[in-house]
């Protein structure tokens, strides 16, 4: 059976999981095409808090996930309420099953850790704990089979591209390719245009690929372009990735310009939409790709900054690993947000070295190589009239 295939044990345990995932997932036959919203409609919703608990029973002989505080930037003392209207958005590199079992040679990491039938838990329990309004995935290799009926019961609307190559395919019993995921809650938002994007470097189409999506508030009316990415990964890349990421660049000034793009869901609008870009980068801010966008003229900043003391030092990880070549601590992922337009009101912050553990990342209690970032945004200019 392929990599992560299903428990009739867990199904008989966990009912509302295995409800969702009997649930006929849609298909996807051409990956730049987008489902439409509307085919969310007519799922009966589950109830958040039913299927965290049964996450916490699924997961009660591992040992807990490594406590994260909501933190404040600087200046943000008084503003300590969850704005009404503030967005929370979740980044995250999950590990496709197929890396974490068959490639990536985590030599710390017991390999009945990363068993899909309780890694899964890991997973949504980190997603439903937080709740974020807007969810950006990297190395998805079990959306049509998991997250994408999970999500759409949960009251989400997902989108999907998988590597043209992507390495899942060399792992026997792999699920299918991995590829980048974005979830919007429906309730919040309405979808006005999608971009299914192949990143290209000097010309020529590559590996990497990319999501964006322009939505609308239903709140406060006002647009919001989210975008999801994965760049060339390893040393030795660094002008691939910096190509790639000028690339991504000069389509997203393209569609915030325009009001969004064109599509069915396009409506024309002026002026520049507010922008998010989520992903894993595979680059520390020293690589020329990070500077490309800290000096993009989309004026973008990286919220994940606004931890540190003086505003303008990243953590000093978001993946930490070992594995046969040495021990990599990394920071390589980040939430990139105009920050004139928008501004961080609190994040998540990142575990410390004792809460990771020896062992490091992934284990048995934490289902990733990479940490997942989560902030709370809000649009610096109110409304002038709600929508």
């Amino acid at each position: 059976c392929p990599m992560g295939g299903s428990s009739s044990s867990s199904s008989r345990l966990f009912g509302t999981l295995a409800q969702s995932l009997n649930s006929a997932p849609l298909a996807q036959t051409d990956p730049y095409l987008e489902n439409s919203p509307d085919q969310d409609l007519d799922l009966a919703e589950i109830d958040p808090d039913k299927l965290l608990r049964e996450c916490e029973e699924a997961l009660q002989r591992r040992p807990a996930r490594p406590h994260r505080d909501m933190v404040y930037p600087r200046g943000m003392a008084a503003c300590r309420h969850k704005h009404s209207s503030s967005i929370r958005i979740m980044q995250w590199n999950i590990l496709a099953q197929a890396l974490g079992e068959g490639k990536d040679g985590f030599i710390r990491c017991p390999l009945d850790a990363l068993n899909w039938q309780e890694r899964k838990y890991l997973i949504l329990e980190e997603i439903l704990t937080y709740r974020p309004d807007i969810l950006c995935l990297q190395e998805v290799d079990h959306y049509h089979d998991t997250f994408q009926p999970i999500m759409a019961r949960l009251g989400y609307h997902g989108s999907f591209l998988a590597k043209p190559w992507s390495p899942c395919l060399d792992v026997e019993q792999n699920n299918g390719p991995d590829g980048c995921a974005l979830f919007y809650r429906r309730s919040r938002f309405t979808l006005q245009a999608t971009a299914h994007l192949r990143l290209s470097a000097m010309m020529l189409p590559t590996n990497q690929v990319a999501i964006v999506q322009t939505l609308k508030c239903q709140l406060t009316g006002q647009r919001l372009c989210v975008a999801v990415t994965h760049l060339k990964a390893r040393s030795g890349w660094e002008r691939l990735r910096s190509a790639q990421g000028a690339d991504l660049l000069q389509s997203l000034r393209s569609i915030t310009s325009r009001g969004g793009g064109s599509s069915s869901h396009s409506e024309a609008a002026p002026g520049a939409v507010p922008l998010i870009v989520c992903g894993d980068f595979n680059a520390e801010p020293s690589e020329d790709v990070y500077r490309r966008f800290s000096s993009s003229p989309l004026g973008l900043n990286s919220a994940y900054k606004l931890l540190s003391s003086d505003g303008q030092t990243e953590p000093a990880y978001t993946t930490w690993k070992i594995r046969p070549s040495g021990e990599s601590c990394s920071t390589l992922d980040y939430i990139w947000y105009t920050h004139d337009a928008l501004s961080v009101d609190c994040l998540l912050d990142i575990p410390t070295e004792e809460q990771i553990g020896p062992n490091r990342l992934p284990s048995y209690h934490y289902p990733s190589d990479h940490l997942s970032l989560l902030c709370d945004v809000s649009f610096t200019e109110e409304p002038h009239r709600l929508m």
